[in-house]
């Protein structure tokens, strides 16, 4: 091998991360998904990452696409003193349970709140989630990891955020009625194959977001909304003459 296996090839420690557990329930009951999202966060941590944990069912965070649902006539949202702490992140891992094999309503509440800012921009004029890296966990006793993983990377590199390979990770029991991550005998703590991936996912998380750092983020060039309004077109030719 040309690299050194056993040393990290960088430093993290200037990195923010945050997790987003989409359980259905609140504090302090038990999160299966947050078990298998904690394995994610304490190797993060021990690399000197700042690791910041929203548990959104403990949040009353309205339903909606626009930055405060309280401007769209729901009476309260602290979906906006959450909001900050999401930009903050170079890193957003979003963990879902499965239900009848898909991801949570609140999963879906939050990625609906995010596409909420996909217009805004940040100081380069590219939308507000270019140059930072996502991931998912998923967890349930019944299939649906692999649909609900690309539900949510999907729903993520379109509002900007960069995925790595390997961005996902998860654990299910046996089909049908059964045991759940953190239950005793569940197998799901020593799962080899889960941990293999949660741990993938990990390092190429932070892999990308350092070199996103490092770079500068995405280079802005041919994806500046205001720039495609002006009329730019970087090359891009709606008719070329080649067809």
């Amino acid at each position: 091998m040309s690299e050194n296996s056993s040393t990290p090839p960088a430093r993290y420690n200037d990195l923010r991360a945050v997790f987003v557990n989409c359980t259905l329930k609140r504090s302090p009951e038990l999160s299966h998904t947050e078990g298998l999202m904690q394995r994610s966060m304490a190797l993060m941590s021990v690399q000197g990452v700042t690791v910041d944990l929203i548990r959104l069912v403990d949040h009353d965070v309205a339903p909606g696409v626009y930055p405060d649902m309280r401007e769209q006539g729901w009476e309260t949202d602290e979906w906006p003193t959450l909001w900050p702490r999401v930009l903050a992140a170079d890193i957003l891992v979003i963990g879902t349970p499965i239900w009848l094999g898909e991801v949570s309503s609140q999963h879906r509440v939050l990625i609906e709140r995010l596409y909420a800012h996909s217009g805004q921009t940040n100081d380069r004029g590219q939308y507000v989630f270019y140059g930072k890296a996502g991931g998912v966990i998923a967890t349930g006793n019944e299939d649906g990891v692999k649909h609900s993983a690309a539900a949510t990377l999907y729903a993520l590199q379109h509002i900007g955020y960069t995925i790595p390979p390997g961005a996902d990770a998860g654990w299910i029991g046996p089909v049908g009625p059964g045991p759940s991550y953190l239950d005793d005998d569940s197998g799901g703590p020593e799962n080899d194959f889960t941990n293999r991936n949660t741990a993938f996912m990990t390092w190429n998380l932070l892999h990308l977001a350092r070199m996103l750092k490092d770079a500068g983020g995405i280079p802005a060039y041919g994806n500046l909304g205001d720039e495609w309004n002006d009329g730019k077109r970087w090359g891009y030719d709606a008719n070329p003459e080649y067809r």
